[in-house]
């Protein structure tokens, strides 16, 4: 098997996790955990970097934080990976869904321009939906594989309608728009560390912040709002979101490899493109104009996708389909959604992911390609 995206441990993991071992620092306290955020921050140009457990807990950080709950709006594209939805579920608020452009399959800032002129007004510097008079406390745009909107057009959007901007970047590590990394626009960005990432930690997630008041709010809340040293006194409702030293060394091993990382995910990605460029009715995604992306998971469209889907993993060649839209999921079938094209849907029906592991050989990389003509030529 062929498989999709797993990590590549090539480094230094065994050294630094025998360190916590054989020292015993293992769990939330040990000098990893602190290494691994400078190392974070400073490959993001992030002034401050969190480290938590997953990407989830960032980002429902960052809503805690800003002070969103019951009875709010949260803007987020209708093609996400769950996670992005549950994390603001997880605060009581309620996600209204946008549409996504049919060729970047980043939020569609034609669209979510229209609805904020035509839908919504802003009351002492709150924005505001006409159709209930409830607050949008911010909108949380998805980094879809790592490719990213056109965030000048987006932050304009976010300011002219006094909108915070949490940024779900936990896709696009090393992911830039004109040089400046993804996850530094907003009020707050966040990394994934699962075990399909680009970089993994086995579990685990980062949250930015530019913010030194928020960042250090952060620290705390993520540390079950503790406020002594010594004695257990906690002063809030706080979370166990803390990374733990033994996966923050494996973190650390891993960031000295990720200039490499990136490399060879866009030597990938280069292949892929020149390889499979005309075969069949195979459309690749647009990156769009300014973004450096990382190139993080190789996914195309096709209208065959489900017969191609059976046939590579049949073959050995480990495919998956992409997510599904949250509009189609049983807890959030219900939610407002502002579309004109319902591009997430056609996007989702037609999206299929390939092998994209770091460590694929050029021989296996051409075994893909080599299978999916077989496919369209039978």
């Amino acid at each position: 098997m062929i498989p999709l995206s797993i990590p590549h441990l090539a480094g230094n993991e065994w050294t630094y996790v025998k360190e916590c071992l054989d020292t015993g620092w293992v769990s939330t306290a040990g000098a990893y955990v602190g290494k691994f955020e400078d190392a974070i921050a400073n490959f993001t140009g992030s002034r401050y970097a969190i480290s938590c457990m997953n990407g989830t807990a960032g980002l429902h950080t960052a809503m805690n934080l800003l002070g969103i709950g019951t009875g709010d709006y949260v803007l987020a594209p209708n093609l996400t990976f769950v996670a992005t939805l549950n994390a603001i579920s997880y605060t009581k608020a309620e996600p209204l869904l946008l549409d996504i452009d049919p060729e970047s399959w980043q939020l569609d800032l034609d669209l979510l321009e229209r609805f904020l002129k035509e839908d919504t007004y802003l009351q002492d510097g709150v924005c505001i939906l006409k159709a209930d008079d409830r607050r949008i406390a911010a909108i949380m745009p998805v980094h879809v594989l790592g490719n990213m909107c056109d965030m000048d057009r987006l932050m304009q959007l976010a300011e002219r309608h006094r909108l915070p901007v949490i940024e779900d970047s936990t896709e696009a590590l090393g992911s830039t728009y004109r040089g400046r990394h993804a996850g530094t626009f907003g009020v707050f960005g966040t990394s994934s560390f699962n075990g399909n990432k680009i970089i993994t930690t086995g579990g685990g997630g980062m949250l930015f912040t530019q913010d030194e008041a928020l960042a250090t709010r952060a620290k705390h809340l993520t540390t079950t709002a503790k406020t002594d040293p010594l004695d257990y006194f906690h002063d809030e409702v706080g979370y166990n979101y803390r990374l733990v030293n033994v996966l923050a060394a494996i973190g650390l091993a891993q960031m000295e490899q990720l200039p490499e990382l990136i490399n060879y995910k866009k030597r990938m990605d280069a292949f892929y493109r020149e390889q499979l460029a005309g075969v069949g009715d195979i459309e690749f995604q647009q990156v769009t104009e300014g973004v450096d992306p990382n190139c993080w998971l190789f996914t195309f469209r096709t209208g065959r996708m489900r017969e191609l889907l059976t046939y590579l993993n049949d073959r050995g060649v480990q495919s998956r389909p992409f997510w599904t839209p949250m509009n189609q999921l049983p807890m959030y079938a219900g939610l407002r959604y502002v579309t004109e094209n319902r591009n997430a849907n056609r996007v989702h029906a037609t999206a299929i992911s390939i092998p994209s592991s770091s460590g694929l050989s050029e021989a296996q990389l051409a075994e893909v390609v080599d299978t999916i003509k077989a496919f369209y030529q039978e």
